[in-house]
Order: structure tokens, then C-alpha cells, then sequence
């Protein structure tokens, strides 16, 4: 997990609003090449706009103001996402790096099948498939992802919310993607679903070799699937280590606080003292 996936530097963005928010502040982040590294901290703090800013997701008033993003290639090829035109940008997404947004279980179309949708994806990118090839793959992702192939033509209703969560991922799989970004992904599964996903995630990511970045506010969640790591506060990374580290001997007090907001199952009641 040494070479590098993903080169971060010196990434800014601002809301073009009135006065400016300075939303991301001068991050500088690398994601090696198969590992899960963790985006912590409280809602606000530029999490989900760093995500979509370095795959150009972002809307107006948002703005990159600075820095760049290379996407190293598993071909060697070095990508600098910055640089692509509206083109190779479409190309390049959800085929190198794909997404699980937040909320993701409730983003598919209520009045077309689960099949059909994640269809899409290779009639999108992948125009030379037949519809045989595409029903095949699909019914492989839906297997893969313990769906089964059996819910082709389930439509969302039907399906629970870990499963709707479990079709997202599938559709964010479906191209091999050497990066996939998770936004919240287990937000409004219970306790016991939510531990499912995490599981096959990581399960997903040692059989397919695919880095994550996984966001959350979930602080102790990231400790028990992360590499490492990194701890945002108001548009900064302020502290990013290895997710052992980061429980045993954090530096940053504001990375000690958010471990002291989580109560212990054991012992005394109230907040845990470090």
C-alpha cells in the first residue's frame, strides 16, 4: 500500500458568496493504492466539498480557487483531473473513481428496475456491450454485492434500505474503479446493517484492490475499517495518521475532543477522558 493512487496539493475552494466561505483550505493529501483512509470531522468542516472538489463535482457558488489533483493510473499514467476537458472528465468518472453519495439509498429511479439502472452504466460507458454482456454483468454485481441476481427486476420499493445501500455500491463498482469515494454511506441504516456494509466493503476492497475514501462524522466507525485517517476542521486537515495512531496517541486537540465525545460501552458513565 505504498505507491500512491491519488496526489492532493495545496486544494482550496471557496463559496462565491457574500462575504466568501473559504470552504477547503490548502489540503494536501496522498491515497495510496488499495488502502481505506478515513475523512473525519464534524458536519461543516469541508468534507464532502474536498470529495467532490477534487472529482470537479462541484457546483456554483462553489469555486477551486488553488491546487492540483493527479490521479496515478495503474497504466502508469499520470492524470492531472484539473486539466481534463467536460469530455475526458465524463470518460474518466465512474471509471477510475466512482462515488456512493450521501444518501445514496434514497438517489435510485423509484419507477425503474434495479436492473435496468445499473444497465445504464454499461450502456454509458461501455457502448460496445451487448444487452446480453450488460445482463450478465449485472446480474454478477448483484451477486457480488449479496443483492442476488434474483432481484433483476425488483424495483427500489422493494427492496430494504441495506440493500438499496448495497445496489449504490454495486453501481459504483461496476466499472472496476481504482478509487471509490463514500459519502456517509451507512447514514439511516441501523446498528447491525450498518456493521453488513462495512464489512463487505472491506471484504470488496481486498478482493478488487480498489482504494476508498470514506467520509463520515463517525469517528469510532473510521477506527475500526481505516489505514488512516485524516481529521478536518474548518477546511483543514489537522491531523492525519494511521487510524492505531490516531486512537492511541493523537496529537491535535481538536482529533482528542472528537475522541472524547464518544462514551465508552464500559465504565463509568459521561464522556471519555484522554
Amino acid at each position: 500500500m505504498g505507491e500512491s493512487l491519488l496526489s492532493v496539493r495545496d486544494f482550496s475552494v471557496v463559496y462565491d458568496v457574500d462575504p466568501p466561505v473559504e470552504a477547503v483550505t490548502n489540503v494536501n493529501i496522498d491515497l495510496r493504492r488499495g488502502e481505506i483512509l478515513g475523512l473525519a470531522g464534524e458536519s461543516g468542516c469541508g468534507k464532502t466539498t474536498l470529495a467532490y472538489g477534487v472529482q470537479r463535482l462541484l457546483k456554483a457558488p462553489a469555486v477551486i480557487t488553488s491546487g492540483s489533483v493527479v490521479f496515478h493510473d495503474s497504466s502508469g499514467e499520470d492524470i492531472e483531473i484539473n486539466a481534463l476537458d467536460p469530455e475526458d472528465m465524463r470518460r474518466f468518472r465512474w471509471d477510475k473513481i466512482s462515488m456512493v453519495f450521501q444518501g445514496a439509498m434514497n438517489s435510485l429511479n423509484p419507477v425503474a428496475t434495479i436492473g435496468s439502472q445499473l444497465e445504464d452504466v454499461f450502456e454509458v460507458h461501455r457502448p460496445t456491450h451487448t444487452k446480453a454482456q450488460r445482463r450478465t454483468a449485472v446480474g454478477e454485481l448483484l451477486e457480488i454485492v449479496k443483492v442476488g441476481a434474483q432481484r433483476y427486476r425488483s424495483f427500489p420499493h422493494e427492496l430494504s434500505g441495506g440493500m438499496r445501500q448495497r445496489v449504490m455500491i454495486a453501481m459504483a463498482l461496476a466499472l472496476r474503479p481504482q478509487l471509490m469515494v463514500m459519502d456517509e454511506p451507512t447514514t439511516a441504516l441501523d446498528v447491525l446493517v450498518q456493521r453488513e456494509i462495512l464489512r463487505q466493503i472491506s471484504a470488496l476492497r481486498h478482493e478488487f484492490g480498489f482504494s476508498v475514501i470514506f467520509i463520515t462524522h463517525d469517528l469510532p466507525l473510521l477506527l475500526e475499517i481505516s489505514d488512516r485517517i485524516a481529521i478536518m476542521r474548518d477546511g483543514e486537515i489537522v491531523e492525519l495518521d494511521t487510524a492505531e495512531q490516531i486512537w492511541t496517541n493523537p496529537q491535535d486537540d481538536y482529533t482528542k475532543s472528537l475522541l472524547a465525545s464518544f462514551p465508552r460501552l464500559t465504565g463509568e458513565k459521561g464522556l471519555v477522558s484522554r
